[in-house]
């Protein structure tokens, strides 16, 4: 028995490895040596530029352009309590943090940036207004727009007609072509040779994803973000990727093994903010200020340093008024900078095994990820998994009470609960509460969704805790309620002293395993949209993996839930073994022994 038991105590050996792993990440000496790195949420500069891409495709296509406006409304002229704000004197603005350069969160500076972005905090400077960025998913992008979450969408949005039925957009302010990215020798080399028999990788929601749905008649495989996208390809998991050429041109790079073999234009190009429909003063004073810092060459200025790639001919940013940007000539520093980089024969590529190894156990990625995750992302991981529990177990008991009650006027409703809240995925829950019951508190919440979330959390795992208290309550023998009621208890004193605290202990370590899986599921929250100081491990993770285009913060934000859930696991075996088999006995010789020190 006492083998035993050391064998048991033995099993919680196995995450001091991993705890010292944490240790020796996070430890002074290694966040020193982690200096802020920005990565790809950087401005490029104009040494980065490029020309307009020489192999187009035969069959792009372009629409007449029937949404640019002639002109503006006067900036001095722009009233600033008409636009509708959701905060005064502040825009409210959803974006995302996967594409950098157009859209990207620096973590150095817990920032939203990007070109996109940036200059949407050149126009707020010009109105005289402040700006706040929350990151979201594109997929609920637009219809937090249209449903006023946001005052405006920021995300490199090409606008289409059928987007242009949920939301208004602004006069363009950039450009795009799609690329067609694929494994070095590959027999693709042109969309037209793209057929049923591929898998073809985009990001959901996108005019990618439409593009080869709707135009190339292809099933595409569908990503939630650029950087995962392109880690399949490099994989082999996919046979081509079609992406933004901004994304495109700043991901591949010739030791990946992948190229851009052609390129096209999108079905409509020009890419704009998303804007409430209705909300005509706010477009309206986008606008106003897109053209003036055009006509200041500010424009000018952020396009160089954040996208310095010659412009189509015919297109120009704006209004129709608007004058065109006076900016460098970036086809000729392209051709004066191809002159310096190697030929992508003389790049060494790397071997499978190599590729893999740098993409998921990038150590100094890990010892930049480390200091992040545990700074921002563990303490609202803890914080959601806590409050959502503790919102959980309240709510859970008093279902599990009612679905037994003898009253049919509390079970019914209690049996709807759970059957509705078990059978939706959690992400809806979440979805349809954050952003249908949001609207309606924001003057409670500030518009921040961060507790609401916390709030679904815990009605989701209310369905569940319920009925694990359900069956741990209805498993106390029959007995024990008629024993209570034969030395005079009551119904109600029966239940409340006698039979939950019985059912409760029982249920302990299926709680726990339900506390763990709260631990998890808090990354969901991320869909309705957090302030940077609000993401979890998760978001965090996935974040700098935008960054890196690498993987390795994923991975490392792996570790952290790993470093909670497994001990907790262990401490469910351990409450599961201790309420089966009891405190256990002591020895003969221990009892002596206690017996000579007393």
């Amino acid at each position: 028995m006492t083998a035993l038991r050391t064998s048991r105590g033995f099993r919680w050996l196995a995450v001091i490895p991993l705890l010292g792993l944490l240790l020796a990440l996070v430890s002074p000496a290694g966040v020193a040596s982690a200096a802020p790195d920005p990565g790809k949420c950087a401005p490029p500069g104009e040494a980065s530029a490029s020309a307009a891409p020489l192999n187009l495709a035969a069959a792009g296509t372009q629409d007449v352009d029937r949404y640019t406006t002639p002109g503006v409304v006067p900036l001095e002229s722009i009233d600033r309590n008409a636009l509708g704000l959701i905060k005064p004197d502040t825009i409210t603005v959803g974006t995302l943090g996967d594409a950098p350069p157009s859209i990207c969160l620096n973590q150095a500076t817990g920032q939203y940036t990007g070109f996109d972005n940036e200059l949407l905090k050149a126009i707020a400077q010009k109105l005289g207004l402040k700006i706040e960025f929350s990151g979201t998913e594109f997929s609920g992008l637009l219809s937090a727009v249209a449903t006023k979450r946001y005052d405006v969408g920021s995300s490199s949005i090409t606008t289409t007609d059928a987007r242009r039925q949920t939301v208004a957009f602004t006069n363009g302010y950039d450009f795009g072509y799609f690329s067609l990215v694929v494994k070095t020798g590959s027999p693709i080399t042109s969309f037209s040779d793209l057929a049923a028999g591929n898998r073809i990788g985009v990001v959901q929601g996108t005019v990618q994803d439409e593009y080869v749905t709707n135009v190339l008649k292809l099933e595409p495989v569908k990503y939630p973000d650029y950087a995962t996208a392109y880690a399949n390809l490099r994989s082999g998991q996919i046979d081509a990727w079609i992406a933004p050429s901004a994304q495109a041109d700043g991901q591949v790079k010739p030791s990946d093994g992948t190229a851009i073999v052609e390129n096209t234009f999108s079905v409509n190009n020009f890419v704009g903010w998303a804007v409430a429909k209705g909300n005509q003063p706010l477009l309206d004073a986008l606008n106003s200020g897109l053209d003036a810092i055009i006509a200041d060459g500010t424009y000018a200025t952020l396009y160089t340093d954040w996208a310095p790639r010659e412009m189509p001919k015919g297109w120009k940013p704006g209004s129709k008024a608007a004058p065109a940007p006076q900016l460098p000539d970036f086809a000729a520093i392209a051709a004066a900078n191809a002159k310096d980089k190697p030929a992508a024969s003389s790049v060494e590529q790397k071997g499978t095994f190599a590729q893999l190894g740098e993409t998921f156990f990038n150590w100094s990625l890990y010892r930049e990820a480390f200091p992040y995750l545990l700074k921002t992302g563990l303490p609202n991981t803890l914080i959601l998994a806590i409050v959502s529990g503790l919102i959980g177990t309240v709510i859970g008991l008093l279902l599990a009470v009612a679905g037994i009650s003898r009253t049919r006027w509390l079970r019914w409703p209690a049996r709807v609960y759970t059957d509705v809240f078990r059978g939706l995925p959690a992400v809806v829950v979440i979805l349809l509460f954050g952003l249908g019951i949001g609207p309606i508190v924001k003057d409670v919440t500030g518009n921040n969704p961060y507790w609401l979330g916390a709030i679904a959390l815990g009605l989701l795992a209310a369905a569940y805790i319920g009925e694990i208290f359900r069956s741990g309550i209805q498993s106390v023998e029959a007995g024990q309620m008629e024993a209570s009621r034969a030395i005079g208890f009551s119904y109600r004193q029966s239940m409340s002293l006698v039979i939950i605290p019985q059912g409760v202990r029982r249920v302990l370590p299926a709680l726990m395993n339900q506390f763990i899986s709260l631990i998890k599921d808090s990354s969901l929250i991320y869909f309705l949209g957090l302030l940077a100081s609000q993401r979890e491990l998760f978001a965090v993770g996935r974040d700098l993996n935008a960054n890196t285009g690498n993987l390795s913060p994923l991975v490392a934000a792996g570790l952290f839930y790993l470093v909670l859930t497994v001990p907790l696991t262990h401490l469910v075996n351990y409450i599961d073994t201790r309420l089966r088999s009891g405190k256990r006995e002591q020895a003969p010789a221990e009892l002596d022994l206690a017996a000579e020190k007393g």
